[in-house]
């Protein structure tokens, strides 16, 4: 789920940074600090959508160093995987225990429990060393095709979220092949 959120982030200058053009500066190393990063309990920062000159806090100087800590407040884009939310990913890894699949950042990993029956090997079907196959050979999970799963848990660790999907629910599955001529 994407959503806008009012944050707040510290920033520590070098008095080299000083003059004319502080505030550009400052707004700068934030949006190089904090995009792309994931902040444990808010998700995903996507973008910095803005940073006002009047939401940078007075700074403090740190008298041992010389150096001034900001305290910004900034409006950002964040991508926060829900549990139970239905996303679209692309395939990047199989094994024998399952695969992973991309959304973004975000790495969901589907256990071959959390498939379809007739492609679990319950039913037939299963794992051919490259790729899931299910009973009737009509669908074939393989790197770069896109699926449909729902999210069953995400956790935050070392700065990025990791995820466990299932496809066993209604609608849920592969939805693209990954094949270039069939892209749309």
């Amino acid at each position: 789920m994407f959503y806008v959120k009012s944050l707040e982030h510290s920033i520590v200058l070098q008095p080299i940074h000083f003059g004319p053009k502080l505030y550009a500066t400052i707004k700068r190393l934030v949006k190089e600090s904090v995009e792309g990063v994931a902040l444990p309990h808010y998700g995903y920062c996507v973008k910095v959508l803005g940073v006002d000159d009047e939401n940078v806090k007075a700074g403090v100087i740190e008298y041992d160093t010389g150096d001034v800590c900001y305290t910004v407040q900034y409006e950002a884009l964040l991508f926060r995987p829900m549990k139970n939310e239905v996303l679209d990913a692309v395939v990047t890894d199989i094994m024998s225990l399952g695969f992973y699949a991309a959304v973004g950042p975000l790495k969901v990993f589907v256990h071959m429990s959390k498939m379809p029956q007739d492609m679990n090997g319950e039913q037939g079907g299963g794992f051919d060393g490259n790729a899931w196959v299910s009973a009737d050979e009509e669908v074939k999970i393989e790197e770069k095709c896109g699926v449909r799963l729902r999210i069953l848990g995400c956790t935050a660790d070392d700065g990025q979220f990791t995820a466990v999907g299932t496809m066993n629910d209604e609608f849920l599955g592969m939805i693209d092949t990954g094949d270039e001529a069939n892209a749309y």
